[in-house]
Protein backbone atom coordinates (compact mmCIF):
# COMPACT_ATOMS: atom_id res chain seq x y z
CA UNK A 1 0.00 0.00 0.00
CA UNK A 2 1.23 3.42 -0.92
CA UNK A 3 1.41 6.50 1.74
CA UNK A 4 -0.28 9.12 0.48
CA UNK A 5 0.15 12.55 1.90
CA UNK A 6 -1.59 14.36 3.95
CA UNK A 7 -4.82 16.25 2.68
CA UNK A 8 -6.72 18.99 4.51
CA UNK A 9 -9.98 18.02 5.15
CA UNK A 10 -12.64 20.13 3.27
CA UNK A 11 -13.70 22.84 5.24
CA UNK A 12 -15.20 26.30 4.46
CA UNK A 13 -12.09 28.78 5.24
CA UNK A 14 -9.30 26.06 4.75
CA UNK A 15 -6.75 26.08 1.93
CA UNK A 16 -7.97 22.87 -0.27
CA UNK A 17 -5.53 21.34 -2.56
CA UNK A 18 -6.54 18.43 -4.91
CA UNK A 19 -3.74 16.01 -6.63
CA UNK A 20 -5.58 13.49 -9.15
CA UNK A 21 -5.45 11.17 -11.92
CA UNK A 22 -8.59 11.12 -14.50
CA UNK A 23 -9.28 8.79 -17.23
CA UNK A 24 -11.71 9.20 -20.22
CA UNK A 25 -11.56 6.97 -23.41
CA UNK A 26 -13.85 8.68 -25.72
CA UNK A 27 -15.41 12.14 -26.73
CA UNK A 28 -18.57 12.32 -24.61
CA UNK A 29 -16.38 11.05 -21.55
CA UNK A 30 -14.09 13.83 -22.57
CA UNK A 31 -16.53 16.63 -22.33
CA UNK A 32 -18.23 15.16 -18.92
CA UNK A 33 -14.56 15.29 -17.49
CA UNK A 34 -14.24 18.68 -18.89
CA UNK A 35 -17.07 20.06 -16.81
CA UNK A 36 -15.94 18.12 -14.31
CA UNK A 37 -12.37 19.39 -13.96
CA UNK A 38 -14.18 23.07 -14.31
CA UNK A 39 -16.49 22.03 -10.96
CA UNK A 40 -12.84 21.01 -9.54
CA UNK A 41 -11.01 24.37 -10.07
CA UNK A 42 -14.19 26.09 -8.44
CA UNK A 43 -13.84 24.11 -5.78
CA UNK A 44 -10.31 24.15 -4.67
CA UNK A 45 -7.30 26.25 -4.17
CA UNK A 46 -4.24 24.21 -6.06
CA UNK A 47 -5.68 21.39 -8.76
CA UNK A 48 -3.01 19.03 -10.52
CA UNK A 49 -4.19 16.78 -13.01
CA UNK A 50 -2.83 13.83 -15.15
CA UNK A 51 -3.82 10.83 -16.79
CA UNK A 52 -5.54 10.38 -19.91
CA UNK A 53 -8.05 12.87 -22.00
CA UNK A 54 -8.80 14.96 -25.06
CA UNK A 55 -9.05 17.73 -26.46
CA UNK A 56 -11.37 19.53 -23.49
CA UNK A 57 -9.26 17.84 -21.25
CA UNK A 58 -6.11 19.11 -21.93
CA UNK A 59 -7.39 22.59 -22.95
CA UNK A 60 -9.04 22.47 -19.31
CA UNK A 61 -5.48 21.64 -17.70
CA UNK A 62 -5.24 17.88 -17.77
CA UNK A 63 -1.55 16.31 -17.96
CA UNK A 64 -1.94 13.51 -20.79
CA UNK A 65 0.60 10.59 -20.27
CA UNK A 66 -1.35 9.09 -23.70
CA UNK A 67 -4.01 10.52 -26.18
CA UNK A 68 -7.39 9.42 -25.53
CA UNK A 69 -7.24 7.83 -28.73
CA UNK A 70 -5.23 4.95 -27.69
CA UNK A 71 -8.39 3.71 -25.39
CA UNK A 72 -11.09 4.30 -28.91
CA UNK A 73 -12.07 0.98 -29.84
CA UNK A 74 -15.58 0.42 -31.75
CA UNK A 75 -16.79 -3.19 -31.13
CA UNK A 76 -15.47 -6.33 -29.67
CA UNK A 77 -13.56 -7.19 -33.29
CA UNK A 78 -11.35 -3.57 -32.72
CA UNK A 79 -11.27 -4.46 -29.20
CA UNK A 80 -9.37 -7.72 -29.65
CA UNK A 81 -7.22 -6.43 -33.10
CA UNK A 82 -5.91 -3.67 -30.63
CA UNK A 83 -5.38 -6.38 -27.37
CA UNK A 84 -1.69 -5.71 -27.18
CA UNK A 85 -1.68 -1.89 -27.44
CA UNK A 86 -4.70 -1.47 -24.79
CA UNK A 87 -2.83 -3.58 -22.57
CA UNK A 88 0.08 -1.70 -22.78
CA UNK A 89 -1.28 1.19 -22.18
CA UNK A 90 -3.30 -0.12 -19.33
CA UNK A 91 0.07 -0.92 -17.77
CA UNK A 92 1.66 2.44 -18.31
CA UNK A 93 -1.58 3.60 -17.09
CA UNK A 94 -1.13 1.67 -13.87
CA UNK A 95 2.91 2.48 -12.92
CA UNK A 96 2.37 6.29 -13.41
CA UNK A 97 -1.50 6.36 -11.48
CA UNK A 98 1.15 4.86 -8.94
CA UNK A 99 4.23 7.02 -8.63
CA UNK A 100 2.14 10.04 -9.37
CA UNK A 101 0.62 9.67 -5.87
CA UNK A 102 -2.78 11.24 -6.01
CA UNK A 103 -5.40 11.92 -3.79
CA UNK A 104 -7.64 10.42 -6.04
CA UNK A 105 -8.28 8.25 -8.93
CA UNK A 106 -11.04 9.06 -11.46
CA UNK A 107 -12.19 7.20 -13.89
CA UNK A 108 -15.09 8.37 -16.44
CA UNK A 109 -17.16 6.06 -18.12
CA UNK A 110 -14.73 2.98 -19.91
CA UNK A 111 -15.68 0.82 -17.89
CA UNK A 112 -13.80 -2.29 -19.07
CA UNK A 113 -10.38 0.12 -18.75
CA UNK A 114 -11.09 2.05 -15.36
CA UNK A 115 -13.10 -0.86 -13.43
CA UNK A 116 -9.78 -2.98 -13.59
CA UNK A 117 -7.51 0.36 -13.02
CA UNK A 118 -9.86 0.98 -10.26
CA UNK A 119 -9.18 -2.60 -8.72
CA UNK A 120 -5.48 -2.03 -8.85
CA UNK A 121 -5.53 1.13 -7.14
CA UNK A 122 -7.65 1.09 -4.66
CA UNK A 123 -5.83 -1.72 -3.14
CA UNK A 124 -2.85 0.34 -3.02
CA UNK A 125 -4.27 2.76 -0.80
CA UNK A 126 -5.84 5.33 -3.60
CA UNK A 127 -9.49 6.32 -3.14
CA UNK A 128 -11.50 6.10 -6.85
CA UNK A 129 -14.02 7.65 -8.31
CA UNK A 130 -16.06 6.04 -11.58
CA UNK A 131 -18.19 8.86 -13.21
CA UNK A 132 -21.08 6.91 -15.23
CA UNK A 133 -22.05 3.98 -13.59
CA UNK A 134 -21.95 1.10 -16.30
CA UNK A 135 -25.51 0.09 -17.41
CA UNK A 136 -25.64 -3.68 -15.59
CA UNK A 137 -29.42 -2.50 -15.43
CA UNK A 138 -29.82 -3.30 -18.91
CA UNK A 139 -26.39 -5.96 -19.56
CA UNK A 140 -23.65 -7.67 -17.07
CA UNK A 141 -25.62 -7.20 -13.67
CA UNK A 142 -22.86 -9.49 -12.50
CA UNK A 143 -20.39 -6.82 -13.20
CA UNK A 144 -21.68 -4.92 -9.38
CA UNK A 145 -19.08 -7.66 -7.82
CA UNK A 146 -16.06 -5.90 -9.50
CA UNK A 147 -17.70 -2.24 -9.11
CA UNK A 148 -17.90 -3.19 -5.43
CA UNK A 149 -14.28 -3.61 -5.15
CA UNK A 150 -13.07 -1.75 -7.55
CA UNK A 151 -14.93 1.59 -6.64
CA UNK A 152 -14.98 4.16 -3.30
CA UNK A 153 -17.77 6.04 -5.09
CA UNK A 154 -20.08 6.10 -8.04
CA UNK A 155 -21.70 9.25 -9.46
CA UNK A 156 -24.26 8.28 -11.74
CA UNK A 157 -26.11 10.19 -14.37
CA UNK A 158 -30.15 8.95 -13.52
CA UNK A 159 -32.00 8.82 -10.19
CA UNK A 160 -33.01 5.31 -10.94
CA UNK A 161 -29.67 4.34 -10.37
CA UNK A 162 -28.72 5.47 -6.81
CA UNK A 163 -31.11 2.91 -5.21
CA UNK A 164 -29.22 0.12 -7.18
CA UNK A 165 -26.31 0.54 -5.82
CA UNK A 166 -27.37 1.86 -2.35
CA UNK A 167 -28.86 -1.57 -2.42
CA UNK A 168 -25.48 -3.23 -3.41
CA UNK A 169 -23.30 -1.44 -0.87
CA UNK A 170 -21.60 0.66 -2.66
CA UNK A 171 -21.71 4.59 -2.13
CA UNK A 172 -23.21 6.73 -4.85
CA UNK A 173 -24.11 10.34 -5.41
CA UNK A 174 -26.79 11.25 -8.15
CA UNK A 175 -25.29 14.32 -9.74
CA UNK A 176 -27.53 14.73 -12.90
CA UNK A 177 -26.88 14.71 -16.52
CA UNK A 178 -24.56 17.13 -17.87
CA UNK A 179 -26.69 17.38 -21.05
CA UNK A 180 -29.56 18.31 -19.21
CA UNK A 181 -27.32 21.52 -17.84
CA UNK A 182 -25.83 22.59 -21.97
CA UNK A 183 -28.81 21.95 -23.71
CA UNK A 184 -31.52 24.66 -23.73
CA UNK A 185 -34.99 24.07 -22.10
CA UNK A 186 -37.05 25.83 -25.03
CA UNK A 187 -34.29 24.98 -28.05
CA UNK A 188 -34.93 27.47 -30.57
CA UNK A 189 -35.77 25.91 -33.88
CA UNK A 190 -36.10 29.16 -35.64
CA UNK A 191 -32.78 30.09 -34.79
CA UNK A 192 -31.21 26.82 -35.75
CA UNK A 193 -32.65 26.67 -39.21
CA UNK A 194 -31.73 30.02 -39.95
CA UNK A 195 -28.01 29.07 -38.65
CA UNK A 196 -28.59 26.01 -41.17
CA UNK A 197 -29.99 27.72 -44.00
CA UNK A 198 -33.53 25.69 -43.64
CA UNK A 199 -36.89 26.81 -45.38
CA UNK A 200 -38.85 27.46 -41.70
CA UNK A 201 -41.84 26.40 -43.67
CA UNK A 202 -40.97 22.69 -44.26
CA UNK A 203 -40.90 19.50 -42.12
CA UNK A 204 -37.39 18.62 -41.51
CA UNK A 205 -36.45 15.08 -40.31
CA UNK A 206 -32.86 14.86 -38.59
CA UNK A 207 -31.30 11.16 -39.67
CA UNK A 208 -28.71 9.78 -37.10
CA UNK A 209 -27.54 6.27 -38.14
CA UNK A 210 -24.88 5.73 -35.76
CA UNK A 211 -21.42 7.12 -35.25
CA UNK A 212 -19.78 3.23 -35.97
CA UNK A 213 -19.04 1.33 -39.12
CA UNK A 214 -21.33 -0.80 -38.24
CA UNK A 215 -23.88 1.05 -37.29
CA UNK A 216 -24.00 3.11 -40.37
CA UNK A 217 -23.41 -0.25 -42.29
CA UNK A 218 -26.58 -1.71 -40.52
CA UNK A 219 -28.41 1.12 -40.57
CA UNK A 220 -27.99 3.91 -43.01
CA UNK A 221 -29.86 1.86 -45.89
CA UNK A 222 -32.57 0.77 -43.70
CA UNK A 223 -33.26 4.56 -42.64
CA UNK A 224 -32.78 5.93 -46.27
CA UNK A 225 -35.36 3.46 -47.77
CA UNK A 226 -37.63 4.97 -44.56
CA UNK A 227 -37.11 8.63 -46.54
CA UNK A 228 -37.99 7.29 -49.52
CA UNK A 229 -41.50 6.61 -48.49
CA UNK A 230 -41.90 9.44 -46.82
CA UNK A 231 -40.95 11.60 -49.49
CA UNK A 232 -43.47 10.03 -51.35
CA UNK A 233 -46.07 11.13 -48.78
CA UNK A 234 -44.27 14.97 -48.43
CA UNK A 235 -41.91 15.68 -51.25
CA UNK A 236 -40.71 18.91 -49.44
CA UNK A 237 -39.47 17.23 -46.66
CA UNK A 238 -35.91 18.16 -45.93
CA UNK A 239 -33.18 15.62 -44.31
CA UNK A 240 -30.07 16.56 -42.36
CA UNK A 241 -27.67 14.03 -41.21
CA UNK A 242 -24.78 14.87 -38.66
CA UNK A 243 -22.00 13.16 -39.37
CA UNK A 244 -18.84 12.56 -36.50
CA UNK A 245 -15.93 12.36 -39.66
CA UNK A 246 -14.61 12.19 -42.78
CA UNK A 247 -14.98 8.23 -42.65
CA UNK A 248 -18.15 8.46 -41.82
CA UNK A 249 -18.98 10.83 -43.68
CA UNK A 250 -17.43 8.92 -47.01
CA UNK A 251 -19.52 5.06 -45.88
CA UNK A 252 -22.65 7.29 -45.77
CA UNK A 253 -22.20 8.76 -49.21
CA UNK A 254 -21.38 5.01 -50.66
CA UNK A 255 -24.99 4.20 -49.15
CA UNK A 256 -26.79 7.19 -50.68
CA UNK A 257 -25.72 6.82 -54.11
CA UNK A 258 -27.46 3.70 -53.73
CA UNK A 259 -30.80 4.76 -51.57
CA UNK A 260 -30.83 8.52 -53.11
CA UNK A 261 -33.50 10.87 -51.28
CA UNK A 262 -33.99 14.25 -52.06
CA UNK A 263 -33.22 17.29 -50.18
CA UNK A 264 -30.10 15.87 -47.92
CA UNK A 265 -28.04 17.65 -46.22
CA UNK A 266 -25.04 16.06 -44.33
CA UNK A 267 -23.36 17.87 -41.86
CA UNK A 268 -19.45 17.79 -40.81
CA UNK A 269 -18.06 20.14 -37.83
CA UNK A 270 -14.85 21.16 -39.05
CA UNK A 271 -12.61 20.34 -35.94
CA UNK A 272 -13.29 18.90 -32.75
CA UNK A 273 -16.33 19.95 -30.79
CA UNK A 274 -15.21 23.39 -28.75
CA UNK A 275 -16.45 23.57 -25.09
CA UNK A 276 -16.88 27.38 -25.02
CA UNK A 277 -19.39 29.44 -25.49
CA UNK A 278 -19.53 31.11 -28.60
CA UNK A 279 -20.80 35.14 -29.29
CA UNK A 280 -24.53 34.95 -28.25
CA UNK A 281 -25.41 36.64 -31.24
CA UNK A 282 -24.51 34.04 -33.44
CA UNK A 283 -27.65 32.23 -34.69
CA UNK A 284 -25.81 28.80 -35.50
CA UNK A 285 -25.46 28.40 -31.47
CA UNK A 286 -28.30 29.39 -29.77
CA UNK A 287 -28.11 29.76 -25.82
CA UNK A 288 -30.81 29.06 -23.39
CA UNK A 289 -31.36 32.31 -21.76
CA UNK A 290 -31.90 31.38 -18.27
CA UNK A 291 -28.29 30.28 -18.15
CA UNK A 292 -25.39 32.21 -17.17
CA UNK A 293 -22.99 33.04 -19.06
CA UNK A 294 -20.27 30.33 -19.71
CA UNK A 295 -22.73 27.30 -19.21
CA UNK A 296 -23.95 26.82 -23.13
CA UNK A 297 -21.22 25.37 -24.83
CA UNK A 298 -20.64 25.69 -28.87
CA UNK A 299 -22.69 23.07 -30.28
CA UNK A 300 -21.93 19.99 -32.15
CA UNK A 301 -23.62 19.36 -35.58
CA UNK A 302 -25.91 16.72 -34.37
CA UNK A 303 -27.47 19.17 -31.87
CA UNK A 304 -27.61 21.82 -34.50
CA UNK A 305 -29.87 19.33 -36.56
CA UNK A 306 -31.67 18.10 -33.64
CA UNK A 307 -32.54 21.54 -32.83
CA UNK A 308 -33.57 22.38 -36.78
CA UNK A 309 -35.92 19.05 -36.68
CA UNK A 310 -39.38 18.26 -36.52
CA UNK A 311 -38.49 14.78 -35.60
CA UNK A 312 -35.59 12.45 -35.35
CA UNK A 313 -34.42 9.32 -36.82
CA UNK A 314 -31.62 7.76 -34.43
CA UNK A 315 -29.64 4.71 -33.38
CA UNK A 316 -30.14 3.91 -29.72
CA UNK A 317 -27.22 5.70 -27.82
CA UNK A 318 -26.83 8.70 -26.22
CA UNK A 319 -28.40 11.01 -29.39
CA UNK A 320 -31.93 9.35 -28.40
CA UNK A 321 -31.17 11.62 -24.46
CA UNK A 322 -30.19 14.53 -26.38
CA UNK A 323 -33.23 14.26 -28.71
CA UNK A 324 -34.95 14.17 -25.28
CA UNK A 325 -34.10 16.95 -24.21
CA UNK A 326 -34.47 18.80 -27.28
CA UNK A 327 -38.07 17.91 -26.98
CA UNK A 328 -38.43 16.07 -30.54
CA UNK A 329 -40.56 13.32 -31.42
CA UNK A 330 -38.40 10.47 -32.18
CA UNK A 331 -38.33 7.00 -33.36
CA UNK A 332 -35.48 4.55 -32.19
CA UNK A 333 -33.78 2.14 -33.79
CA UNK A 334 -30.42 -0.43 -33.96
CA UNK A 335 -29.93 -3.29 -36.40
CA UNK A 336 -26.81 -6.31 -34.96
CA UNK A 337 -25.31 -8.10 -37.06
CA UNK A 338 -26.12 -12.37 -36.28
CA UNK A 339 -21.91 -12.73 -35.30
CA UNK A 340 -22.17 -9.47 -32.74
CA UNK A 341 -25.43 -10.47 -31.41
CA UNK A 342 -23.90 -13.94 -30.64
CA UNK A 343 -20.53 -11.83 -29.09
CA UNK A 344 -22.85 -9.72 -26.80
CA UNK A 345 -24.84 -13.19 -25.82
CA UNK A 346 -21.61 -14.94 -24.92
CA UNK A 347 -19.63 -11.53 -23.10
CA UNK A 348 -22.65 -10.85 -21.16
CA UNK A 349 -24.53 -14.15 -20.85
CA UNK A 350 -27.92 -12.67 -21.79
CA UNK A 351 -29.81 -12.79 -25.30
CA UNK A 352 -31.16 -9.58 -24.48
CA UNK A 353 -31.57 -6.73 -22.29
CA UNK A 354 -33.21 -7.68 -18.45
CA UNK A 355 -35.15 -4.44 -19.65
CA UNK A 356 -37.58 -4.22 -21.64
CA UNK A 357 -36.66 -0.90 -23.05
CA UNK A 358 -33.11 -0.18 -24.61
CA UNK A 359 -33.53 3.72 -25.76
CA UNK A 360 -32.11 5.95 -22.49
CA UNK A 361 -36.01 8.41 -22.88
CA UNK A 362 -38.13 5.23 -22.64
CA UNK A 363 -35.50 3.63 -19.59
CA UNK A 364 -35.83 6.98 -17.94
CA UNK A 365 -39.51 7.04 -17.89
CA UNK A 366 -39.93 3.53 -17.44
CA UNK A 367 -42.49 3.60 -20.78
CA UNK A 368 -42.69 3.29 -24.27
CA UNK A 369 -42.71 7.34 -24.50
CA UNK A 370 -41.54 6.67 -28.11
CA UNK A 371 -41.12 3.75 -30.38
CA UNK A 372 -37.98 1.35 -30.74
CA UNK A 373 -37.91 -0.62 -33.92
CA UNK A 374 -35.19 -3.41 -33.05
CA UNK A 375 -33.87 -6.47 -35.66
CA UNK A 376 -36.32 -7.27 -37.66
CA UNK A 377 -38.79 -5.18 -36.98
CA UNK A 378 -37.00 -2.04 -38.35
CA UNK A 379 -37.82 -2.35 -41.83
CA UNK A 380 -37.86 0.78 -43.92
CA UNK A 381 -41.99 0.64 -44.20
CA UNK A 382 -42.50 0.24 -40.03
CA UNK A 383 -39.77 2.97 -40.05
CA UNK A 384 -41.44 5.32 -42.16
CA UNK A 385 -45.09 4.52 -40.28
CA UNK A 386 -43.81 5.41 -37.15
CA UNK A 387 -41.67 8.50 -38.24
CA UNK A 388 -44.46 10.11 -40.39
CA UNK A 389 -46.55 10.17 -37.05
CA UNK A 390 -43.69 11.61 -35.03
CA UNK A 391 -43.79 14.50 -38.07
CA UNK A 392 -47.30 14.88 -38.66
CA UNK A 393 -49.57 13.78 -35.24
CA UNK A 394 -50.36 16.55 -33.19
CA UNK A 395 -51.72 15.20 -30.32
CA UNK A 396 -48.00 12.46 -30.18
CA UNK A 397 -46.60 15.35 -30.49
CA UNK A 398 -47.16 17.65 -27.58
CA UNK A 399 -47.26 14.44 -25.06
CA UNK A 400 -44.16 13.59 -26.41
CA UNK A 401 -42.81 17.49 -25.82
CA UNK A 402 -44.58 17.37 -22.00
CA UNK A 403 -43.04 14.31 -21.45
CA UNK A 404 -39.22 14.94 -22.57
CA UNK A 405 -39.67 18.47 -20.63
CA UNK A 406 -40.50 17.07 -17.24
CA UNK A 407 -37.72 14.68 -17.82
CA UNK A 408 -35.07 17.71 -18.33
CA UNK A 409 -36.50 19.32 -15.15
CA UNK A 410 -35.22 15.87 -13.37
CA UNK A 411 -31.89 15.54 -15.11
CA UNK A 412 -30.76 19.33 -14.60
CA UNK A 413 -28.72 19.71 -11.54
CA UNK A 414 -25.30 21.23 -11.19
CA UNK A 415 -23.27 18.73 -12.28
CA UNK A 416 -19.62 19.82 -11.93
CA UNK A 417 -20.30 21.14 -8.65
CA UNK A 418 -22.10 18.16 -7.45
CA UNK A 419 -19.63 15.95 -8.58
CA UNK A 420 -16.56 17.85 -7.58
CA UNK A 421 -17.81 17.97 -4.09
CA UNK A 422 -18.08 14.25 -3.62
CA UNK A 423 -15.10 13.85 -5.04
CA UNK A 424 -13.18 16.02 -2.47
CA UNK A 425 -15.03 14.36 -0.24
CA UNK A 426 -13.62 10.73 -1.08
CA UNK A 427 -9.97 12.23 -1.89
CA UNK A 428 -10.06 14.09 1.84
CA UNK A 429 -11.99 11.05 3.74
CA UNK A 430 -14.62 13.80 4.94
Amino acid sequence: MIRRTASPSVQAGTDVNLRGVLVAGEPSGDLLAARLIAGLRSSVDALQLAGIGGPAMQAAGLQTWHSMDALAVFGYVDALRRAPGLIRTWGNTRRQAIEFRPDVFVGVDAPDFNLRLEEQLRRRGIPTVHFVGPSIWAWRYERIHQIRRAVSHMLVLFPFEVDLYRREGVPVTYVGHPLAELIPMAPDRSAARTCLRVDHEVRVLALMPGSRESEIRLLAPRFLQAVQHLQRQDPDLQVLVPMVNQARKAQFESILARYPIQHCRLLQAPGATPIEPPASSDPCHPRAQSRPAGAQPAWPVGWQAMAAADAVLVASGTATLEAALFKRPMVISYVLSPWMRRIMAWKSGQQAPSLPWVGLPNILERDFVVPELLQDAASPEALAQAVWAALTDKALIQRTVQRFGRLHHALSRDTPRLAAQAILEVAHGT
